[in-house]
């Protein structure tokens, strides 16, 4: 089972009128986890593609791995991995930076993929990878779920998928999909 995200037949306007579809309860949950980060201080860069500098990958790298051994676990995917996805598929790379005070303390990535053919129609974001330098509360629902889903949605993608474990992610609007 992954958790995804579909947007409607026409799409939103922009992720109120998305917050607008759910209950009274989720909706007050995630404007309450939007204001804890931003009333952090926190804001947002979003980058795609040739945007993404090789300082960008290499600070997603320093917060991806840091999070993992935090976490008492060795990162899966290596530097040179994600320099590999600088150098061969560029364009299909979405990079959120958390930044405070003018300071980067954050980050997640986001896989894009425009397929029109095949058995995945239709523009999707998939999963994301994250870490961070710094503990903000609700920091993480933010860069993992709510920063994807209002770049999905302005962008007029059909689907993010969060990917696997978390039943956390339905309270996000991510509703569970067998796969």
């Amino acid at each position: 089972v992954q958790f995804h995200w579909t947007a409607p037949e026409g799409g939103y306007r922009d992720f109120d009128h998305f917050l607008a579809s759910l209950s009274q309860d989720k909706r007050k949950k995630i404007r309450q986890e939007r204001r804890k980060v931003q009333e952090a201080g926190v804001q947002f860069r979003a980058l795609q593609g040739a945007d993404i500098q090789r300082a960008d990958w290499d600070f997603f790298y320093r917060c991806y791995e840091r999070t993992y051994l935090e976490h008492g676990n060795a990162p899966y995917l290596s530097r040179d991995f994600f320099h590999r996805m600088q150098q061969d598929l560029p364009g299909n790379w979405l990079m959120f930076i958390a930044e405070r005070g003018g300071c980067a303390i954050a980050s997640s990535l986001v896989a894009l993929n425009d397929s029109t053919t095949g058995p995945a129609t239709g523009v999707v974001a998939y999963g994301r990878y994250w870490g961070a330098l710094e503990r903000v509360d609700c920091l993480h629902f933010e860069a993992c779920y709510y920063q994807p889903l209002q770049w999905c949605i302005a962008q007029g993608y059909d689907r993010f998928e969060g990917g696997a474990q978390g039943e956390h992610k339905m309270a996000r609007a991510l509703m569970p999909v067998r796969t």
